[in-house]
């Protein structure tokens, strides 16, 4: 079996290894550089999509700021899974919020501003903080503004105005201004659906940001109650969308209510986990669903973390004396704040694992990870309680 890959990024590298066992064969489309590549090696295979399209059994994606006119191209084949319009609703935050208000999914009350007076209306209509992220382009705290009231509203609109103006031409941007939500913590759920309409979903899991960015995530046993809350929204979202592959959906949980952050329509941060934690991890199953294949398990077989490694392109090697811990490089070059690789740590018991997390947030450099012993140390503390 042969799959083409929209982009070329750890992704698709993830994807690779966890099916080279399968006997299918991942290529990937470096949107960059027109070329197809292997994503193990970055080796040019071919010199253009076409040649990636002919050579594919199907086609996915790794990521959903994919351009149009390529998602139409593979649309046409007929091998797109999911489909170019599911893409899209991940890279564009006024879809997301239409298809979410489409299938009633509980989210922050927001408004779309694309032009001065819907800013003005936003303010007058929503409840302070605020915060405002690009339709389009905003990921990974990117694209983003705060406004706590009204007095610095004139310079965070001129700065908008700049963000629109210094735009694709010929794209219309847009801002979506959201009420803050004064959340208990953040949430989210990995699924997965083939093609005959079948669901699993992995557990819930409890993610932590620093700058924006997800630093760690946290799967164990969890609220029954919160985990069929997600999944029913899970499964709305995928039957509108007639969704085929792995689907993440973040949350933000407030008290026993769920409210949905974003959906991103591919395999997803928050996942990673699932290569040490469950029998069949996201980036299997995803190939699985896209090549009807029959879906693997997506129970916890332990309690297991992953923590992201940023802007870093080592770590101590004494990590690896921390039992349960697996390493993963995206060999990648350095850069400050990039996704480099990352950690996955699992324990028989949850206690177990709080434990080895804090073993490793000793042993890897405070300046990189700074939020991460504060982090566990809370996290420890509400085991106990």
């Amino acid at each position: 079996m042969n799959v083409l890959v929209l982009g070329a990024g750890q992704l698709a590298r993830m994807m690779a290894l966890a099916v080279k066992p399968l006997n299918i064969n991942i290529r990937a489309f470096d949107v960059s550089s027109g070329n197809v590549v292997d994503p193990l090696t970055s080796n040019i295979i071919f010199n253009d999509l076409a040649q990636g399209i002919e050579f594919a059994d199907f086609i996915t994606a790794e990521f959903e700021h994919i351009d149009h006119q390529t998602l139409a191209t593979c649309q046409a084949s007929g091998k797109l899974r999911p489909a170019s319009q599911a893409i899209k609703v991940g890279g564009d935050r006024r879809l997301e919020k239409s298809l979410l208000t489409q299938c009633a999914v509980a989210n922050a009350q927001h408004k779309i501003i694309e032009t001065k007076a819907d800013f003005d209306q936003a303010l007058n209509q929503l409840s302070f903080p605020l915060i405002l992220k690009s339709a389009l382009a905003g990921y990974d705290g990117k694209g983003q503004w705060r406004l706590k009231d009204k007095t610095t509203a004139e310079e965070v609109w001129l700065d908008i105005k700049a963000f629109f103006d210094g735009g694709e031409q010929g794209v219309k941007h847009a801002v979506i201004a959201e009420q803050m939500v004064p959340f208990d913590r953040e949430v989210s759920l990995v699924g997965v659906r083939d093609s005959q309409g079948n669901t699993l979903v992995y557990p819930l899991t409890q993610n932590h940001h620093s700058k924006g960015v997800l630093s760690v995530s946290i799967a164990t046993h969890v609220n029954e109650i919160l985990q069929t809350q997600a999944q029913q929204v899970f499964d709305s979202i995928a039957k509108e969308l007639d969704y085929v592959g792995v689907l993440a959906i973040e949350f933000f949980q407030v008290g026993e209510q769920l409210l949905v952050n974003e959906i991103a329509p591919r395999v997803h941060n928050s996942g990673h986990w699932t290569q040490q934690g469950a029998d069949t991890c996201q980036f299997e199953n995803h190939l699985r669903a896209v090549c009807d294949l029959p879906l693997g398990s997506t129970e916890l077989i332990r309690p297991t973390a992953m923590i992201n490694i940023l802007g870093e392109d080592s770590v101590p090697n004494e990590i690896l004396n921390v039992a349960s811990t697996k390493l993963h490089w995206y060999g990648k070059s350095k850069r400050a704040g990039r996704k480099m690789g990352h950690i996955n740590v699992s324990g028989k018991s949850e206690a177990q694992l709080a434990s080895r997390l804090m073993l490793l947030a000793n042993l890897l450099p405070e300046a990189a990870f700074d939020e991460l012993k504060p982090y566990i140390a809370g996290y420890q503390n509400s085991l106990s309680s």
